[in-house]
């Protein structure tokens, strides 16, 4: 595939789907309440529905779809390792051959590396795989490492120039763990093809990265940071597509409002104008390194009116708006979904959980082909893979069903209460692919969405 066909059908990917010509702003009435609509997203009620890999019932979906699991942790992987666990955040870009990449995050801690040739850290046991999948066939037709050595790979986002932002929750390193042998709590690039550089972006900002959104049209790159007060940042690279060339880091500031705590006393849809404030040190990652606090580039952007969001984790860019998610934000500390126009410089709410039993703390989100948002649930009780319609309501599309007795690879026990994670779908909008962190798999889904809001 010619680079210039393999960059258009990313960024359509990116934006969430070619098919998508209306902005999402014109068509989303922001939710005064969350509502929880039955369990039918317009495809029918969930049932258990066997793998067609395994022949199990990992998961419960709506009639007429099917999936397939794939990359199970300890599956050999071609490059000689074993595929590790903890599989979280992801992306899918057009590979060769009607192919589609995936490149899937490992949110691993300290501990011997499962990769020794591309390891940062001899001593961390996180990072990422590149999964090459048949959208013809449903089948693998190669797995590889393509990032070792670090750890707690979260969540990250994919970039228009076809690469991976792989994003280290932690800001652990040396003078924190005794195992570690370099410091940690940075971004790194992984590419479709070839070989990382292994080279942490550190004037991205060292802190408890989660996940980053880029906008097509200016580099600049979005970033979440999950604590329990949180800030949202951007990047501005000095060079368009070379992060790392370096650049400048800032924090999102409410205007006349220094210092705005956004996890309480929000109303969907209001509006609110926005500014930016330098982070004049974008690798201190503590105020104070004795307490090993995590908490030095957010109190940098807070003593300048930085705002306060909860635990900010998910973000996807579509139609010139970043979609995010704050997993503790909002009355009932279960959850809150924000939109940032970056052209106009606002900020709005435009849904907020009323309680678990309508949303129980969104993480990774993505934008659907048709417009709407589809959110992976990390709350602690059966988790689900949500639909947020353009009118504000909730429905669940996926829920975890996994209980083993070592059919596959010796795992044992009761998984339904694990998280989903690392939802996106392939350019064509035709297969969602989701992971399930714990014993850690993907899945690839695909149906009538036509049926549907998804």
């Amino acid at each position: 595939m010619t680079t210039p066909r393999r960059e258009f059908l990313l960024r359509a990917a990116l934006a969430g789907s070619a098919a998508v010509t209306v902005p999402l702003e014109a068509l989303w009435r922001p939710a005064a309440a969350g509502r929880l609509a039955p369990d039918d997203p317009g495809y029918g009620p969930l049932q258990p529905v066997n793998d067609e890999t395994t022949g199990l019932p990992l998961l419960q979906l709506p009639g007429g779809f099917r999936y397939r699991s794939f990359g199970w942790t300890g599956d050999p992987l071609d490059s000689g390792a074993r595929t590790p666990g903890a599989h979280d955040g992801m992306a899918a870009f057009p590979g060769a051959d009607g192919t589609i990449v995936l490149i899937r995050n490992h949110e691993l801690p300290p501990g011997i590396t499962f990769d020794a040739k591309l390891a940062y850290d001899a001593q961390a046991g996180g990072g990422t795989t590149t999964v090459r999948f048949d959208p013809t066939t449903g089948l693998v037709t190669s797995s590889r490492t393509s990032l070792a050595g670090t750890i707690n790979n979260c969540a990250g986002g994919a970039t228009p120039w076809n690469s991976w932002l792989t994003c280290e929750e932690t800001t652990l390193g040396p003078a924190d763990h005794p195992l570690l042998q370099r410091g940690h709590g940075y971004v790194f690039e992984v590419p479709v093809d070839g070989r990382p550089s292994l080279q942490p972006l550190i004037e991205m900002g060292r802190f408890v990265h989660e996940a980053v959104a880029v906008d097509p049209d200016t580099s600049v790159v979005y970033q979440t940071e999950d604590r329990r007060r949180s800030g949202l940042y951007r990047f501005t690279p000095r060079s368009p597509r070379r992060l790392a060339d370096g650049g400048r880091l800032q924090m999102l500031a409410v205007d006349g409002a220094p210092r705005a705590d956004l996890r309480l006393g929000q109303r969907a849809g209001v509006k609110r104008g926005i500014h930016w404030v330098d982070i004049g040190q974008p690798d201190k990652a503590h105020v104070d390194a004795a307490k090993f606090d995590g908490g030095g580039v957010f109190a940098q952007g807070l003593e300048r009116g930085g705002a306060i969001f909860g635990r900010l984790e998910g973000a996807w860019y579509s139609g010139g708006r970043i979609y995010l998610t704050s997993t503790d934000g909002g009355e009932a500390k279960m959850g809150q979904v924000w939109e940032l126009d970056i052209r106009e410089q606002e900020i709005r709410m435009i849904f907020e959980s009323p309680g678990a039993e309508v949303l129980n703390m969104p993480d990774n989100l993505v934008v659907s082909p048709r417009g709407g948002l589809v959110l992976c649930e990390d709350g602690t009780a059966n988790p689900c893979v949500h639909g947020l319609t353009r009118d504000g309501k909730i429905v669940r599309f996926a829920r975890n069903n996994i209980v083993l007795n070592g059919e596959r690879n010796g795992f044992v026990g009761d998984f339904r209460d694990r998280e989903f994670a690392g939802a996106t779908f392939s350019p064509d909008g035709r297969w969602l692919f989701v992971n399930i962190q714990t014993p850690g798999f993907t899945v690839a889904i695909t149906g009538p969405w036509e049926r549907g809001i998804l």
